[in-house]
């Protein structure tokens, strides 16, 4: 994933909501510009005299610039959203189109744009020095950025495999190196006893329960199969017998797996009963 939130699709969507005159002044967009250091690349002067460029055609400009100048770029974003965010325009209605353009764009490079219009990282989990609060985090992101299918199958990915290495490790075993996803898959779930073979026959409900682990296990394996064709890093396109609305299914019932292991690695934790 980039570090910089800053390329041409982003800037484009970020400069949408200044199309026509809208958005915060031009004088706020100086600010902006001069707080993340590129404010020497800004050629607009105040002249009543004369028609000097519009307020979109500004962000554009310096979103250019910005893309190959990534210590600034994060800056710059922050600047345009704070002052987008003053204006009210996460609140408008009227900009519910460009809001969801601009999410999907940001996600796409691995940021994540919060209903307030702040900006997050999304992506790899560092569990060593993040922890279960990375995780949560990450999940939460997730959750509020399905609108780009192809981005969100990426994270989803990452998302569950470090949620796996997680309960392997935090259930006392150590991690092998380098371990293949369907070893993963199966000594979490092993952690967990989401293996179907300690589902009691006798007990009601057994083949229910057997079920729900089953499709748990294969969302995983779906997730991981659809990002290593098409998700993030393979290209921005969906496989063609894969249908938006699939694979946003998809992403929403990775976000449910991740959620059911982590509760109930929370229950084994607590001494409560699985």
């Amino acid at each position: 994933m980039s570090n910089n939130p800053i390329n041409g699709e982003t800037g484009a969507a970020l400069a949408q909501f200044f199309f026509g005159g809208a958005g915060p002044s031009h004088g706020e967009l100086s600010r902006a510009f001069g707080a993340a250091g590129l404010g020497s690349f800004d050629d607009y002067k105040y002249d009543p005299n004369v028609q000097g460029p519009s307020k979109q055609q500004r962000v554009i400009t310096i979103c250019r610039v910005a893309e190959k100048k990534p210590d600034n770029a994060k800056k710059l974003a922050d600047g345009i959203l704070d002052a987008l965010r003053r204006k009210g325009s996460f609140n408008d209605d009227d900009n519910a189109a460009d809001i969801a353009t601009l999410r999907s764009a940001f996600a796409h490079v691995g940021w994540s744009l919060t209903e307030e219009g702040r900006l997050e990282r999304l992506g790899a989990i560092d569990l060593e020095t993040g922890g279960r609060a990375a995780l949560d985090e990450q999940l939460a992101r997730l959750r509020r950025n399905i609108d780009d299918p192809a981005a969100a199958l990426g994270f989803a990915k990452e998302l569950l495999e470090a949620v796996m290495k997680f309960v392997i490790e935090g259930s006392g075993m150590p991690l092998p190196k380098n371990p293949k996803w369907p070893m993963l898959i199966h000594l979490s779930f092993d952690r967990l006893n989401f293996e179907f073979k300690v589902v009691d026959d006798s007990v009601p409900g057994a083949t229910a329960v057997r079920a729900i682990y089953q499709s748990a296990k294969t969302v995983i394996e779906s997730v991981n199969d659809l990002r290593n064709d098409h998700g993030t890093g393979h290209g921005r396109t969906l496989p063609t017998a894969l249908r938006e609305e699939t694979a946003i299914y998809v992403v929403r019932e990775a976000v449910h797996v991740a959620e059911l292991m982590l509760s109930t690695y929370d229950r084994q934790m607590s001494g409560g009963r699985v």
